[in-house]
């Protein structure tokens, strides 16, 4: 018997887990805008040695997936690609020689699948799901090595799951990780996108009172209920200023730079003397005017975050079930619906993540949401 027919008897009705149909969906870009997207039919994948194929239940969306798919300088593909970077679903089948998981088992792809523990390096850093050469997620079924995906978090249901692996993890890193956020640390949060309410969440958990950026009036109330002590509106008040006289004087002990370009300069004046910054934004842009003596004169560290290794997201998982953290979603909407969903996130209106749900359905319920 070959590999292939092991594994997909692995999935049938022994298992409890459909066997996947021979044709399935992929989504391809080249580059050329969201009206550019198409999906079309593909042989479905199967496992070989050491790999999983995983049924794609849910995705979320980032602003880098804007970057690859309207060609942005430097992220159009060269030739087309699946696009979008995050996923959570279920092992479908299974390989000869997986050891980690069993077919029925809930994981997500790794962004940097070559990440898998301790710092990151030239050798580890490369290939991230959903770039302009790496194939992405936006698909019915994905082949991955058993070492490029993790469980996702028990109390989460598939639609959250998705919503981890660059945004949460991201916060993660910077809030946990490389800050170090502990009990009664004021930290300045700026923006409300995916990484922005992760990092509002983890901190709040791990004691520290948080500031938080916004210019929508509307979104301010939403905030303090998620555990925001302070809300500043940056487009009617100077955020530094208001941070300082938060601190009476003082500054934050850490500030999660989401927005990039100049905003650094708001994050240096807000930020305390020996204060830490991650830095992880670039919607204002990869370069600007910077102050770099106040990096000398606040005796700042300046931590430049990229997603997280694979030990960081099984931390962070244990510390979600733990502390029974749930994403902010800003809305579930059906996997065909990409497109409009794109779009929202373009425009910038957004609370949390946006997530799509693949159209299959167990028993009336879109698969996965019923945990």
């Amino acid at each position: 018997m070959t590999d292939q027919a092991t594994a997909l008897i692995a999935a049938g009705t022994g298992s409890g887990v459909p066997t996947p149909p021979d044709v399935s969906s992929t989504w391809l870009t080249a580059g050329d805008g969201i009206d550019g997207l198409e999906v079309r039919a593909v042989e479905t994948p199967h496992p070989g040695p050491g790999q999983i194929l995983m049924r794609v239940e849910a995705v979320s969306l980032n602003y880098r997936d804007l970057l690859v798919i309207n060609g942005e300088q430097g992220w159009r593909p060269l030739q087309p690609v699946t696009p979008i970077s995050d996923a959570a679903g279920t092992i479908v089948a299974i390989g000869q020689g997986v050891t980690r998981f069993a077919v029925g088992d809930r994981v997500s792809p790794m962004f940097l699948p070559h990440w898998r523990a301790g710092a990151l390096t030239q050798e580890t850093y490369h290939s991230p799901v959903g770039g302009p050469i790496a194939a992405g997620v936006l698909a019915d079924f994905l082949v991955l090595d058993e070492d490029h995906v993790e469980a996702v978090p028990s109390s989460l249901n598939v639609a959250e799951a998705a919503s981890l692996p660059v945004a949460a993890l991201t916060a993660w890193h910077a809030v946990a990780v490389r800050c170090g956020v502990g009990q009664g640390d004021r930290v300045l949060v700026h923006g409300t996108g995916g990484v922005a309410m992760f990092a509002l969440r983890f901190a709040t958990a791990l004691g520290g009172r948080v500031a938080i950026t916004t210019g929508s009036t509307g979104k301010a109330a939403r905030l303090a209920e998620l555990g925001a002590d302070q809300v500043i509106d940056y487009r009617r008040t100077d955020v530094a200023e208001e941070v300082l006289r938060w601190t009476g004087g003082r500054g934050v002990d850490h500030v999660v730079e989401t927005v990039g370009g100049v905003n650094l300069n708001q994050s240096l004046r807000a930020v305390r003397i020996g204060g830490s910054i991650a830095f992880i934004g670039l919607l204002a842009g990869l370069s600007a005017p910077v102050n770099t003596y106040e990096l000398v004169t606040k005796n700042v560290e300046l931590h430049g975050i990229e997603t997280g290794s694979a030990e960081m997201y099984r931390d962070m998982v244990r510390f979600i079930d733990a502390h029974s953290i749930k994403p902010v979603i800003d809305s579930i909407a059906p996997l065909a619906d990409v497109r409009d969903a794109l779009r929202r996130l373009a425009n910038g209106d957004h609370f949390g993540k946006i997530v799509l749900t693949a159209d299959s359905v167990i028993g009336g319920t879109p698969v996965g949401l019923e945990r």
